[in-house]
C-alpha cells in the first residue's frame, strides 16, 4: 500500500481553512461561510453544506487521480484566511494488481512527477502540490513532525496595501522593531502558553516550546518588501502552536512595538495564564504556514 507526502502551497483567502466542514446549513448562513461553499463537491449528509476547504479540494483531485476512497491527512489545521507554502499531507493508496488492471490506485514504479501533474491538473488556482515523495506506511504528517515554522507580516502605514494586500495585515501606528525584538525574546523557550490560546483550544496541554523568534524590517529581495513602505516580518518555529497562538503571538508583539507592552509584561502574561495580558489576536491576513520539519 504506498504511501505519498504531499508539500502543498495555497493563498487561504477564499478558503474556510484547511479541515473538512460540513456544517449544517442553518448554522452557516448568516456567517461569511456561505461564500465559501464549494458547490463541486460530492454531496455531503442532508441539511449540510460542504465549505470550501483545502483538505476537501485536494483530497477531491487525489481521488480523480487515483481513482478509488483516499484520505487526505494534513499535518496543520490551518484556519481560515491564513496561508501556507509548507503545509504537508499524505494519503495512502493501492498497489493490489487486481485493482490496478481496473485503474485505480497509484503504484511506486509509477513514479511521483506524472502523480503530482495529475493532481495539479485539477486543483484550482489558489492551491498547489510543490512536492510529492513516497514516504513509510506508518508516516504521520502530525504525530511525526518535529517543528513548525510561520511568518507573519505587517504592513505598518496609514497608506493601504494594494497588490499584496491579501498577504500582509496593515497597521496604522508606528512599530519600533527594537523593542519588538526584544519582547520576542521573552517567548524563546518552554512555556506555559495557555495566555496566548485561543479560548476553546481543546488541547490537554498548553505547554509548548518556542525555537525561533525574530522581529525584522523587509529588506530588498525579501517577497513582502516594497520602496517606502515599512513592512515588518516575525517569523516563529516551535515544537507546536495553539488555537490562534502564532496570530497572539504577533498581536502581543505589535502591542510592544507601540511601547503598550513591555518585556515584563510578556513575562507577567506568561506566568499567569491571563489572556487578557497578552496583545490582540491579529486577523488572519499576514499569516502563512513557512515549514514543517520531520525528524524521520
Amino acid at each position: 500500500m504506498p504511501r505519498y507526502k504531499l508539500t502543498l502551497a495555497y493563498d487561504g483567502t477564499d478558503f474556510c481553512g484547511w479541515q473538512k466542514q460540513e456544517p449544517l446549513l442553518e448554522h452557516a448562513q448568516g456567517t461569511g461561510s456561505m461564500k465559501h461553499v464549494e458547490e463541486s463537491l460530492e454531496p455531503g449528509e442532508p441539511g449540510r453544506v460542504a465549505l470550501r476547504t483545502v483538505q476537501a479540494i485536494v483530497e477531491k483531485a487525489v481521488r480523480e487521480v487515483v481513482r478509488e476512497p483516499i484520505t487526505l491527512f494534513g499535518a496543520s489545521r490551518t484556519d481560515s484566511g491564513v496561508h501556507a507554502r509548507g503545509q504537508v499531507a499524505a494519503f495512502t493508496t493501492t498497489d493490489d494488481p487486481h485493482e490496478l488492471t481496473k485503474g485505480s490506485g497509484w503504484p511506486l514504479d509509477r513514479g511521483t512527477d506524472p502523480l503530482l501533474r495529475a493532481i495539479n491538473g485539477r486543483l484550482p488556482d489558489d492551491v498547489l502540490i510543490t512536492a510529492i515523495e513516497p514516504v513509510a506506511a506508518d508516516f504521520d504528517p502530525v504525530g511525526d513532525a518535529s517543528s513548525k515554522g510561520y511568518s507573519y507580516t505587517i504592513h505598518a502605514s496609514r497608506t493601504r496595501p494594494l497588490w499584496d494586500r491579501r498577504y500582509v495585515q496593515q497597521v496604522w501606528d508606528h512599530l519600533d522593531l527594537n523593542l519588538m525584538q526584544e519582547a520576542a525574546k521573552v517567548l524563546i523557550g518552554k512555556h506555559d502558553f495557555a495566555a496566548f490560546a485561543a479560548a476553546g483550544h481543546g488541547r490537554q496541554t498548553t505547554v509548548r516550546t518556542i525555537h525561533h523568534c525574530t522581529v525584522s524590517q523587509a529588506a530588498p529581495g525579501d517577497r513582502s518588501w516594497q520602496p517606502d513602505t515599512p513592512r515588518c516580518i516575525i517569523e516563529v518555529s516551535g515544537n507546536g502552536f495553539l488555537w490562534n497562538m502564532v496570530r497572539i503571538i504577533a498581536g502581543t508583539l505589535a502591542e510592544a512595538g507601540k511601547s503598550r507592552l513591555t518585556p515584563d509584561d510578556i513575562r507577567e502574561a506568561l506566568k499567569t495564564g491571563d489572556r487578557r495580558k497578552a496583545g490582540p489576536t491579529l486577523p488572519p491576513t499576514g499569516l502563512c504556514l513557512e515549514w514543517i520539519r520531520y525528524t524521520i
